[in-house]
Order: C-alpha cells, then structure tokens, then sequence
C-alpha cells in the first residue's frame, strides 16, 4: 500500500485518535502526588491493553515507584530497531481556580489560532505520545505490520524527577536496546516550522551555605570586627562573571565548540526577534557573552545563575543584625562535552579561595548531567527531516534547546543510544500551567509526521 494511502487513514481515523487521546487526558495520572497512585496505574494499564490491541507484546513493570510501560512490535529482523520514549505521568493541576474547565475533562477549544485540546497532559505528554501509537496504528491497519521493528518505553514518574528510571534502565538494558530512540517531549519553532532538537544542555546544581558567627549579631555591637557571611557570599557570586558576561572559573569553556557556519546560519535564518524577546518580560539588553546572539545564549552557550539567595533579616520593617548563615542556590547548564564533575570541584576552589578564615561552607548538590549533542549527520536525522519537511511544506530545521532532557542523556550513558528528538508542541501550550493545551492541528499532523518518519526510517 502506498504511503499516502495510509496518510489518507490518518485523516480518515481522526475521530477516533481524538477519543482515545481523550481516554487517556480523562485519568488523572499525577505522579508527584501519593493520592494519585491508583490514577497512575490505571493509565500504564490503558497503554498496556492500547497497544496490545495494536499486536505488540506489551507489559507492566512495577517498580518502588509508578509503573514502566514496555512494548515490542518486531517486524523484520533485517530493518532498523527503534525504541519509543514517553511519559504517561502529569503536573499537578493547581491552582484549580484558574482553569476554565475540569483539567480532567478533555475538550476541543476554539481560539483565535485554531482548534486545540484541552486538558492537562494535552501537550506533555500525552498528545505527543499518542501521535506516536497513533501512527503506529494506522500502519498496522493499512499494511498489516510496521515497516522498522518498534519498541516502546513509557515511564510514569518524568514529573517527579524520575526516582525509579535508573535503576529500571540498568536492570533492563537488554529489554530496552534498540539501534536508536524516538522522543517526543518537545517543540516545534512555531506552528509552521517542524524541529528536530538536536542540543540539550547539562546541568550542575550547588545549594551553598556560608556560616560565620555562632549567631546573629546586632550589628551596632558588632558591625566592622565581625565577618558577614553575606558579604562573603556576594563576593563568591559576582566573582562568577566578568564584565563581558564570561564565567571566570578556570577551564570552564573546555569542551565548549563554536556553531559550524551551516548550523549558524539556520538559526540566522529564523529571524528571532531577539528585542521582543527581551522586552516581552520587562528586559531591553542581552545579559550573557557578547558576541553571542540570544539564540545562541541560549541554545549553544554555558550559562551560571543565582536561582536563589536568603540569609539575614527579610521580612518588614528594620532589624540591624549581622547574619550567621547565608545561602544560595547557583546553577550552571552546560554545553558541548563540559564535564559536571570537573565543574563542580572548580565551583568548590572557587569559593573555598574567597572564604576568610572566620568562615565555613557547606554544599548541597544537585545530580548534575552533562550536555546532549545529537549526531546530525546520521542517516537517520537527515531522512526524518526530509519527512519532517514533506509533511509540514516548510524546512525542518535543527534547533537547540535551553533546558535538559535527562533521560536523553540516560538513554545514551545506559543503552548506548542516541536519540531523535522530534516534537509538536507550541510555546504557548501553557504546559505546567492552567489551560494546558495541544493545538488539533498539531495532534493530526504529528500522527502523520510520524508515519512518514517511520517509512522514511526503513528505506535503505
């Protein structure tokens, strides 16, 4: 059967992938919270019995945790081998009041930009999982079978920092090896511009605790003679960047590579509006490297932030004390192959040299994670983005992203697997928020995208 006929099932079946993407948006599956529990099991149970129905050999696992979800549809032994990655799991839905309908209660909207699904998971993840099964299902009805062997792995804990992945992944490296995997976590440039995310940045985290005195002092008695922790921290802080926005700890650009031409010029292409931007939330000025455009900055630079800081007096009114402690919380995310534990130690020496003798510090980590960079010159990346670009009359580009997927990079250290990172959500889906959102016209033509993909991922 030729490949638009099973395009033109996909238009054909709409319907009926819009009632059971409403099936599983109904069930409340939210992982961070013990009372949701039932909920959670109730939606690895729909996806074992969906894609049973579909002929894969599909199974439950528990775990300390919520349930895996994995499947297997082997075809050929001779075609490529690819696992699928989702998640089944949600955010909370507080606060509730803000909602303009149940979050549990699946609706197609109308708004200004077009019909959208909405519920909570519409866009994260559950839409985006079901375009995947969705495709799979229709290949299966038009030609009996899947053109690549296809595996399936759903986790139902990616919102609650995924306790029981690990460990899972380790235990199961066989059950879960493929040549390469598929996620669909992700976005698109706009609602015309498919994407392939092919740069996910790392991430060092450090919670900091400066301790001085044995305790708060009133600085009129004390203020000159005693050391300030705050003083001390704010020092550790803005010895962190040079005038030219640059971190100024030792080595820190090691592994950091510059944009290929071809790479920079895509992205100068998309014409982002980098003062819109900036002004959309207040601001008028770039504060990272300069040099570097927004885009840049944020998709392809190493970044240090302070996300938090206390220490003190804060509340109304005057107290004149010196603090004993102050404390910060200071991220870096990483690019390109920067190593989380060279970076980490280099942080320590940094803030150990700014201590004064009166002074301690403590740390609390964060698992740190390096970067991702996807191997754009595969085979398998340039096929999806011709059938990326195919289907949507539009380039699909490669883009990076400013976050961290870190299953992405599990995938790679546990299974030894790069991944293809292939999305339809839009910027405005207001995931994590009230009225989350999946625009329809992403669900139908992510359905398809992937039946493209997957013919494209077969061909020699």
């Amino acid at each position: 059967m030729s490949l638009q006929a099973v395009l033109d099932k996909v238009d054909e079946n709409l319907p009926q992938a819009l009632d059971r993407l409403f099936e599983l948006l109904s069930i409340d599956s939210i992982s961070t919270d013990p009372a949701y529990k039932a909920s959670c099991l109730k939606a690895a149970n729909w996806l074992v019995d969906d894609l049973t129905s579909m002929g894969f050999e599909a199974a439950r696992h528990d775990t300390p945790g919520h349930p895996m979800v994995v499947a297997h549809h082997m075809s050929d032994p001779d075609k490529p081998h690819v696992m699928f990655y989702g998640h089944y799991d949600v955010q909370p839905v507080d606060p509730l009041e803000l909602w303009h309908r149940p979050p549990f209660e699946p609706a197609i909207d109308d708004t200004p930009n077009g019909k959208v699904i909405r519920a909570r998971g519409a866009a994260d993840d559950k839409g985006q999982v079901m375009t995947f099964l969705e495709a799979c299902r229709v290949l299966k009805q038009t030609t009996g079978t899947l053109p690549i062997n296809v595996s399936i792995f759903f986790e139902g804990e990616e919102e609650s920092g995924s306790p029981s992945l690990i460990p899972f992944m380790q235990a199961n490296t066989e059950l879960l090896k493929a040549d390469m995997a598929l996620v669909c976590d992700t976005g698109m440039w706009d609602k015309n511009t498919p994407t392939i995310s092919t740069m996910l940045r790392g991430m060092v985290g450090e919670e900091i605790t400066i301790t001085g005195p044995s305790l708060d002092l009133h600085s009129g008695m004390y203020g000159g003679p005693a050391m300030n922790p705050i003083r001390v921290l704010t020092r550790i802080i803005s010895d962190l960047h040079d005038d030219n926005g640059r971190i100024t700890l030792p080595g820190f650009y090691d592994g950091v590579e510059e944009l290929t031409d071809e790479v920079r010029a895509q992205w100068q292409s998309l014409e982002h509006d980098d003062d819109a931007f900036l002004q959309s939330v207040g601001l008028s000025e770039a504060a990272g490297e300069k040099g570097y455009s927004v885009l840049e900055q944020i998709w392809a630079r190493p970044t240090c932030d302070v996300n938090g800081i206390s220490g003190g007096y804060s509340g109304e009114g005057f107290k004149t004390v010196l603090p004993s402690i102050a404390q910060a919380k200071i991220s870096f995310r990483l690019v390109g192959t920067q190593d989380p534990a060279k970076i980490q130690q280099d942080f320590y020496r940094h803030v150990e040299e700014r201590l004064p003798v009166d002074c301690t510090v403590s740390y609390k980590t964060k698992d740190g994670s390096p970067a991702t960079v996807m191997p754009v010159d595969a085979p398998a990346f340039k096929k999806a983005q011709q059938a990326l670009t195919t289907e949507w009359e539009k380039e699909a580009i490669y883009a990076g992203c400013g976050g961290s997927i870190p299953v992405v990079g599990h995938i790679k250290d546990i299974l030894g697997m790069d991944s293809l990172l292939v999305g339809f959500m839009l910027d405005d889906d207001a995931i994590h928020s009230p009225n989350e959102k999946y625009s329809l016209r992403s669900y139908h033509k992510g359905i398809r995208s992937w039946v493209r993909i997957l013919d494209a991922l077969a061909a020699d």
